[in-house]
């Protein structure tokens, strides 16, 4: 290989490169200042879409999730938090924040998009629960079924503008809000889902998953 052909191709590998960084780069926003300890009001950031909380507002206990919709793992959680968060609804803020694993979750952020999409219409835990329960009907569809079932459950849980729900998911709004809490789940060293913090603390599996244990570590933290 001549030398101007190795300049071309050294060349060339560093345009991939930096391609392949600025990409990689592309969903994150800069959420340095942000208290991931607290709710997070709507900002030009996230799009204008807060943080989705469930029970009090003002509790002194605060349960995050970082969750991914395609995950069986936050499905198995799932039923756990329902109860516990009902329960303690006067007393305990829940906040679900997004955390699709697209890396082995294809239709993870897709699911995500539908529920903040949701959202906008008022109904983000009526599709946030359908989601879950109904996880093992859409999780395998390909990318042009998926809609479908999404559309289907956005019907359901009583979307009223189903046209403006397909515009939500693919808005620029639930895109930003997408990438601020995945940048949110950065910065708390999310690896995983789900990630469930209480009060700051991490919770491991044994606790997540046992819906006994997780009502000892809320009564221990009320």
């Amino acid at each position: 290989m001549s030398r101007n052909t190795w300049i071309i191709f050294i060349v060339i590998c560093i345009a991939i490169l930096g391609g392949l960084i600025f990409l990689s780069r592309q969903d994150r926003a800069d959420v340095g200042e942000v208290n991931t300890n607290a709710i997070v009001a709507a900002s030009e950031a996230n799009g204008n879409i807060g943080d989705h909380v469930y029970g009090s507002t003002e509790g002194n206990v605060l349960l995050i999730e970082y969750g991914d919709f395609q995950c069986p793992a936050c499905k198995s959680a799932f039923p756990i938090l329902q109860e516990i968060k009902e329960e303690y609804k006067d007393k305990l803020t829940f906040i679900f924040r997004n955390n699709p694993i697209t890396q082995i979750h294809p239709n993870a952020r897709a699911a995500a998009a539908a529920a903040e999409a949701a959202g906008l219409q008022g109904k983000y835990w009526e599709m946030h629960d359908a989601l879950y329960e109904q996880q093992d009907d859409w999780s395998n569809a390909s990318v042009d079924e998926r809609l479908s079932f999404f559309v289907a459950m956005a019907k359901e849980v009583g979307i009223d503008d189903i046209d403006q729900f397909k515009r939500d998911i693919e808005s620029d709004a639930v895109s930003s809000k997408i990438n601020f809490d995945l940048s949110l789940g950065r910065k708390d060293n999310v690896s995983g889902t789900p990630t469930i913090f209480l009060n700051q603390e991490q919770l491991e599996s044994d606790v997540w998953a046992n819906k006994e244990a997780l009502k000892a570590k809320v009564e221990e933290a009320l």
